[in-house]
């Protein structure tokens, strides 16, 4: 996989020295804005990445096959539909995008192409994830799920002095549903499908939701989503059946530790630690379903993001939550 990286931010220097490890993938080139490009130059000279730039015609042009996105919300739709017009794959921190119309039309354009197209969610490619999957029947019929993710953002304190900054600005798809409640949906989602129904219960300042509670309704059993960027909780999934329980130790994005407790006594605990660099598993993941060409895969993952997608918007146009991309 031939790399390009569009986004200089936080995710793309945690993530970076990590991703320069990997086998099977060159980063080759980084997009940045105008008035970031010195920075980013520094960033690509330590990286050994050969070309950054200002421009995307130049970017796109360079020799890269697969398109990293990583820059504020609401443009993920524009810059992944460039990608893959132009027949590069796309990756595309999540969420993957606005609103379910956008997701759909980023589907179609990736199979019209015959490219991947991939939301950055690492819940899904975690081994600790897998193994919560492959508990699940023994902990017998399922009644209650829990995942909640609530960690101060540093933005809020912009926010409550008049600042609104992406996070939490409804021009650009930001709040906590698009953020940290997102990795609860995929948690859930991931294993138990959509649900029958759902409604979301938010705090909702100056037009966007600061923390909130999803309530999924799968017909025989409850699942909450629960997320909070505007004050410190729990982080953390509880998944109870009536033959035992699962927990994690962290939220939905490390997922952490995982033990599975039976009601006959029997306690399991399983961490494979590659959640330490989440990243990691997510694009071997990545790699592997490009370089064998694994469409079926493709499609799969596409279609866990347009179900997640669906959900999320619905619940937040239920609340109230409504973002200019919608109309």
């Amino acid at each position: 996989m031939k790399l390009g990286i569009i986004g200089t931010g936080l995710i793309v220097q945690e993530f970076l020295p990590s991703l320069l490890k990997e086998e099977g993938l060159e980063i080759n080139a980084l997009l940045s804005t105008p008035r970031s490009l010195e920075a980013a130059k520094k960033m690509a000279e330590d990286a050994g990445i050969s070309l950054c730039t200002d421009s995307f015609e130049e970017f796109i042009a360079s020799d890269i096959d697969t398109v990293y996105i990583a820059v504020p919300n609401f443009m993920h739709y524009s810059y992944s539909l460039q990608a893959l017009e132009h027949k590069k794959n796309v990756i595309v921190e999540k969420p993957a995008c606005s609103n379910c119309k956008e997701a759909s039309k980023m589907a179609e354009a990736a199979k019209e192409s015959g490219c991947f197209l991939f939301e950055a969610i690492t819940t899904l490619h975690l081994g600790n994830y897998k193994k919560i999957r492959e508990w699940l029947p023994r902990i017998g019929t399922i009644k209650l799920a829990q995942s909640q993710y609530s960690q101060y953002s540093r933005r809020y304190d912009a926010f409550r002095n008049g600042e609104v900054l992406p996070a939490f600005d409804p021009a650009k798809a930001g709040g906590a549903m698009m953020d940290l409640n997102l990795y609860n949906l995929h948690f859930i989602l991931g294993l138990f499908g959509k649900p029958q129904n759902g409604e979301y219960y938010a705090n909702i300042e100056r037009g966007i939701d600061t923390s909130g509670i999803a309530v999924l309704d799968y017909g025989s059993f409850k699942a909450l989503c629960i997320a909070a960027k505007d004050s410190k909780g729990f982080c953390g999934t509880v998944i109870q059946g009536t033959d035992g329980v699962i927990r994690t130790e962290l939220a939905g994005n490390l997922i952490g530790k995982v033990t599975l407790e039976l009601n006959d006594g029997t306690v399991e605990e399983y961490d494979d630690g590659l959640w330490k660099q989440r990243v990691v598993a997510e694009f071997r993941d990545f790699i592997q379903a490009v370089n064998t060409n694994d469409l079926a895969y493709r499609d799969e993952m596409i279609q866990k993001t347009l179900d997640v997608c669906e959900v999320q918007t619905e619940l937040r146009t239920k609340a109230g939550i409504i973002f200019p991309m919608d109309n």
